[in-house]
């Protein structure tokens, strides 16, 4: 069967082929069509050519028909899989041929890489739990003065996978041959006081949309829905860290975002991680909602081709 050529549409949902049958997806391409009509489109990442023509960015299909890109796109890629030298090359690309993004590749780029957020929000001044890390193949020797006991994650990872506590360094030195060698991993304190427990805050366009407690419920260190964990809605319930949770996504410069925050014992907040891909429930309307008019800001703004 031939390959059907890509509709012409100022708004994409833009997905990697692993997410595109995602629940949040399905529900995305429903309420964007019902919002937007003929002038949206979904598209797969792997249905486009990327080319130079003339001296020009040239985007394709997969038949070599010329593609008119979007003014606008939201963009939802698995992190653990993103790959600078594939997706990020075609956001890119977008860029530079006038499409906005939602969010940008940089953005994105940077969110798949837990330590590449912890340098540009430690920049900024926004608290951080303490981390060692390393260049090295080896990771045995960034052991000298971690945090005790510690949390260790590997730099990509998603839904709270590949994060164990450790006790004590003696701990991380014995398990250390089995950690896989593609990635580095992150040596950090370990915030006892929001053990099993973190408050997750979906951040659209500079506003705190959706709140949630997640709460462990086997004895978890983690809190993640994909490992158990219920998430009790609380908006409004913690102005502060709802407002350090929109400082975060800005600094990374994050459209839409979900900011995990852990609690510290004196009743202050500590960023853990900022998501690009982040997930919401389907009872979760005012994130679609919000993601819907941010789009429609754009798209009528002369600030976008």
């Amino acid at each position: 069967m031939s390959e059907l050529p890509l509709p012409e549409a100022e708004l994409w949902l833009l997905l990697g082929p692993t997410v595109l049958n995602s629940p949040v997806a399905k529900r995305l391409a429903r309420d964007f069509t019902e919002a937007f009509g003929a002038r949206f489109a979904v598209v797969s990442t792997d249905r486009l050519l990327l080319g130079v023509t003339g001296g020009k960015l040239a985007l394709y299909d997969l038949t070599g028909r010329p593609v008119t890109p979007p003014r606008l796109a939201v963009v939802r890629l698995a992190m653990t899989s993103l790959s600078s030298d594939r997706e990020i090359t075609l956001l890119r690309q977008l860029q530079a041929m006038g499409t906005a993004l939602i969010n940008p590749a940089e953005s994105i780029l940077t969110c798949a890489n837990k330590f590449w957020q912890l340098q540009q929000l430690a920049e900024a001044g926004l608290p951080v739990p303490d981390t060692r890390t390393y260049t090295d193949t080896r990771p045995d020797r960034a052991l000298v003065g971690i945090p005790e006991p510690c949390v260790v994650k590997a730099v990509r990872g998603s839904g709270g996978h590949r994060v164990f506590l450790a006790p004590d360094a003696a701990t991380v030195a014995d398990v250390q041959g089995s950690l896989r060698p593609d990635v580095p991993f992150l040596f950090q304190r370990y915030v006892r006081h929001s053990h099993g427990r973190d408050l997750r805050v979906i951040v659209v366009d500079g506003r705190p949309v959706a709140t949630g407690l997640r709460t462990s419920s086997n004895g978890l260190m983690q809190s993640n829905v994909t490992l158990g964990g219920t998430v009790e809605p609380c908006p409004g319930r913690y102005p502060a860290a709802e407002q350090l949770a929109v400082r975060a996504a800005e600094q990374i410069g994050l459209v839409l975002a979900g900011v995990d925050l852990l609690f510290e014992e004196d009743g202050t907040f500590t960023v853990c991680e900022v998501n690009a891909n982040v997930r919401w429930g389907a009872r979760v309307t005012q994130v679609t909602d919000a993601l819907i008019a941010a789009c429609a800001d754009r798209l009528t703004s002369r600030q976008i081709r």
